[in-house]
């Protein structure tokens, strides 16, 4: 599953949260996928497990970087808001507004952080599937 063709958008928190599970089809459906793509026994000889273990990794590979940089650049993103409204808060200390904004962005990028560890949650539950399933078929480079 390839990464939707819009950009993320980052102000929108909601927006941010419907992006990335969409994103992670691909992990709530590995389950599936291998299931019906990895042969039993049985039926060894009539698909290549290999290959189908193989692109299964490299889509989950792509999925997984490309979530992560969208929360990552997100997670910038906001910290430059906040660290401006900071910046404006400190020379308007009275500003009830201002800081409201600052406290909403605060917010924000917390729940843009708690996703981090939401996404090595789903990454590692992916992983675990993936190489119960496909570790006799298939062996992917070390670098993960």
């Amino acid at each position: 599953m390839a990464a939707p063709s819009r950009a993320a958008s980052c102000e929108d928190f909601a927006e941010f949260q419907e992006l990335l599970r969409v994103m992670r089809t691909i992990d709530d459906r590995i389950v599936h996928e291998l299931n019906t793509t990895i042969p039993t026994a049985s039926f060894v000889g009539k698909v290549d497990a290999g290959e189908t273990c193989k692109e299964l990794y490299q889509s989950l590979m792509d999925a997984h970087t490309s979530r992560e940089r969208i929360i990552k650049n997100c997670i910038a993103q906001t910290s430059s808001v906040v660290k401006t409204l900071r910046e404006e808060r400190e020379k308007a200390q009275d500003d009830v507004a201002l800081l409201k904004q600052l406290r909403k962005e605060q917010t924000k990028l917390k729940l843009m952080q708690s996703e981090l560890n939401v996404e090595e949650v789903v990454n590692d539950r992916s992983w675990k599937v993936f190489n119960e399933r496909c570790r006799i078929h298939y062996k992917p480079p070390k670098s993960q």
